[in-house]
């Protein structure tokens, strides 16, 4: 067996590009969490045709990583167009691995950041095929329950117009992270506080959020009485035919006065 075996000295985001742009699909083995937060976001802003991804990672690595709903909304994007598949074992301990058909990259950490050793050695390769695609035929099923990012961007548009959907996605891309449901501003937070800026109705938005998956309506009246407390939004009555009034969102006057200053908290 030869050591046909390069550092590759470039950015980590770098090295996944150009794996991907040579690979027709590709297993991750045993990812860190920053190595599939990595993986992960660059596949999402991946311009080419993406390869296929199989994921073979410890549950709890995925579990944390996903509680973040700006990774688990493009993650399911991902899952949503068939370019990926989580599977999840405990019997796992190696260091996080790529594997395509001609190539395997072992990452390593490097003056506190990413790196790659890649190998083309056609024994290394055929081993490591062998062994890592039996352990993920024997792998577990990840089931991820956030709706795709694009499915709440879509659905956001047809049901309360540009500006709504402009308003959310602005503030998915200016935050860092956000945390999924019981965080102090997640997702279920934002989507209040966007429907607030727009004077959305309660019934409309929560209704809009159970249908696509995002939370239950309990969830979301929860949500609104949580932020009504803290003095972020107001509701005023809308009288309607038949049944009790419904609520009108609103923003509270105050230091949260539109969705631009919003975004700058939840960053």
């Amino acid at each position: 067996m030869s050591t046909d075996v390069t550092v590759l000295d470039q950015e980590f985001t770098d090295v996944i590009h150009a794996f991907f742009e040579e690979s027709n699909s590709v297993l991750i083995v045993n990812p860190a969490p920053d190595v599939f937060q990595t993986i992960m976001l660059t596949a999402a802003s991946f311009n080419d045709e993406l390869p296929t991804l199989q994921v073979l990672a410890d549950p709890n690595v995925l579990k944390a990583s996903l509680e973040d709903f700006i990774l688990a909304s493009q993650v399911a994007d991902l899952i949503d167009q068939g370019s990926l598949e989580l599977r999840t074992t405990t019997d796992i301990a190696r260091t996080s691995l790529l594997v395509s058909d001609d190539a395997i990259v072992t990452v390593v950490t490097l003056d506190a950041g990413l790196t790659g050793l890649r190998s083309t050695d056609d024994e290394l390769v055929e081993n490591a095929q062998s062994t890592f695609f039996d352990d993920w035929e024997d792998g577990d099923a990840f089931t991820l329950r956030t709706p795709p990012l694009s499915r709440i961007q879509g659905t956001l548009s047809e049901e309360f117009g540009d500006e709504v959907e402009g308003d959310f996605t602005m503030i998915v891309e200016s935050a860092e992270t956000i945390p999924e449901e019981g965080g102090d501003l997640d997702e279920v937070a934002l989507a209040l506080l966007v429907a607030a800026n727009n004077e959305v109705l309660l019934y409309d938005i929560s209704k809009w959020g159970e249908d696509i998956g995002l939370a239950s309506k309990a969830t979301f009246s929860r949500t609104k009485t949580q932020l009504e407390d803290r003095g972020l939004i107001e509701t005023e009555k809308v009288p309607i035919d038949v049944g009790r009034p419904r609520l009108r969102l609103l923003l509270a006057p105050g230091d949260l006065e539109d969705v631009d200053s919003l975004a700058v908290s939840s960053s």
